[in-house]
């Protein structure tokens, strides 16, 4: 009876024995893995992405320019025409009736001329032999005056009449792309005013307004003054870039032309045009687009892949890994990019090591095993670029 109790007893102490054993053994687990990579300052050329609306570099309304019934649409609609080509051509029998007799008139007038210098020719000697009286000499060489300043009256109203005439081919004053047509054949145009037709637009180069507001404006010009960026260039050489309204990047890089001298008081914001080639007309007026505008050169910035950076509710942050190896939540200011990286203006000194990937393993103040960041599948491994 005292056999089974003792043998209960050494059964639970080997029990005992083997879960202390356990519990002994067991290691603690081994840190995290994370990529990160070191905040180094580089030279990075900042770009403002601000909005814009693509318009014709030259615009030209055709008109009538003389009243009459059209006869004719000569263009294709929405093509391409060359400055001089023939758009419409208006009924011109009454034009050339009028040029025609404004012709007789002249010749008229040059006839009286030619008569009337002849009766002054033959005058002059017989009145220094005084064959003839003073008062008809005169008489004489005023008429010759009449009938020159006839010929001159007449050769002015040939001139309106085939100005006039001419209106009747109306051709497009500037090369470009041309509307539909405004009126059709047998309309009465230029009645009273000169009737609207067509419209000519040169598309190739194109312009893009582009919008900045004040504040960005005078931030930037502040920077520049302070020395904290330099000036990327003239205006005249001021790279920029489009970004069209699917997202893609337009292929031709533009330049900035200008920008406007004063602050549009409804909107708050400054106005610039940019000038883009066009040689495919794939940009047509009216467009929206994103024009990234290169305004200067920071030769200390600090840039991070745009994984990096935590964007919440309180801010943007990153998490650094210290020199214990430790994760520590890292306020910082990224309101620029550069590619596929955030510029941070604040917040970092350089020389952190940034957590790129493996967040969900790092937690603040949790211990990491960091390793270098060997950047996306089939890209080589990001650095930042020395400062130059």
């Amino acid at each position: 009876m005292r056999f089974v109790p003792r043998c209960a007893a050494v059964a639970l102490l080997a029990l005992l024995g083997a879960c202390g054993e356990k519990k002994t053994d067991t290691a603690p687990p081994a840190p995290a893995t994370v990529a990160v990579v070191t905040a180094t300052p580089g030279s990075v050329t900042l770009n403002s992405e601000l909005p814009g609306r693509t318009e014709a570099s030259r615009i030209a309304q055709v008109r009538a320019r003389t009243a009459g019934i059209v006869l004719k649409r000569v263009y294709t609609e929405g093509g391409d025409v060359k400055a001089g080509e023939v758009l419409f051509r208006i009924d011109p029998a009454p034009f050339q009736a009028s040029y025609d007799s404004a012709q007789a008139a002249v010749a008229k007038a040059e006839a009286n001329l030619a008569q009337a210098e002849l009766k002054v020719k033959r005058y002059k000697p017989l009145l220094a032999a005084q064959a003839v009286s003073q008062q008809e000499y005169d008489d004489a060489v005023t008429a010759q005056k009449q009938a020159a300043a006839d010929l001159a009256t007449g050769k002015a109203a040939r001139t309106t009449a085939g100005l006039t005439l001419g209106y009747a081919t109306v051709t497009a004053p500037i090369s470009g792309r041309v509307s539909r047509a405004l009126v059709t054949e047998g309309a009465l145009v230029g009645q009273g005013e000169a009737t609207p037709m067509a419209t000519v637009q040169q598309l190739d180069p194109i312009y893009v307004t582009i919008t900045q507001s004040s504040t960005e404006v005078l931030k930037l010009q502040r920077a520049l003054a302070e020395g904290k960026l330099k000036n990327a260039g003239t205006k005249r050489e001021a790279r920029v870039t489009l970004v069209t309204e699917d997202g893609q990047v337009y292929p031709h890089a533009g330049r900035l032309l200008f920008s406007d001298v004063s602050v549009d008081e409804t909107t708050g914001s400054v106005s610039m045009r940019a000038e883009f080639p066009n040689p495919q007309r794939v940009l047509l007026p009216g467009m929206y687009v994103r024009a990234r505008l290169e305004q200067g050169v920071n030769d200390a910035a600090i840039t991070v892949p745009q994984q990096a950076i935590v964007r919440t509710n309180e801010g943007s942050t990153v998490l650094i890994v210290g020199a214990d190896n430790k994760v520590i939540s890292q306020p910082v200011t990224a309101n620029a990019n550069d590619g596929n990286n955030w510029v941070v203006s604040s917040g970092l000194k350089g020389g952190e090591r940034i957590v790129v990937e493996g967040f969900q393993k790092a937690k603040p103040g949790a211990t990491v095993n960091p390793q270098p960041w060997k950047g996306p599948v089939g890209t080589a491994p990001v650095a930042n670029r020395p400062a130059q």
